[in-house]
C-alpha cells in the first residue's frame, strides 16, 4: 500500500457540507477514488468499442428488422418480469 499526503482547498460550504457527510475520511476518499477510476476505465473500454465498431462492414438493420429485434427484447423483458412476480 502507498502512502500519499494530499492537501485540498476547498470553498467553506463545501468542505463543511463534505465533511458533515464524511466524505473527508481516508475511507470516504478512497471509496471515491476507487469509484472514479472504475469509471474512467469503463469510459475507456466504452471509447475503444466504439472505435471497434465503426471499423466492422456490417449492413445496418431495416426498420422492419429493427421493429422486429425491439418487439423481441420486450418479450423477453415481459417474460422475465412475469417469471419473478
Amino acid at each position: 500500500m502507498v502512502n500519499i499526503e494530499i492537501k485540498l482547498t476547498l470553498p467553506d460550504n463545501l468542505a463543511r457540507e463534505a465533511e458533515a457527510r464524511g466524505l473527508l475520511t481516508p475511507k470516504a476518499l478512497q471509496q471515491l477514488i476507487d469509484a472514479e477510476v472504475e469509471r474512467r476505465r469503463k469510459v475507456d473500454r466504452l471509447f475503444t468499442t466504439l472505435d471497434q465498431l465503426a471499423t466492422v462492414d456490417i449492413p445496418p438493420l431495416s426498420d422492419e428488422e429493427l421493429n422486429a429485434e425491439i418487439k423481441a427484447a420486450r418479450a423477453e423483458r415481459r417474460n422475465r418480469r412475469a417469471g419473478r412476480a
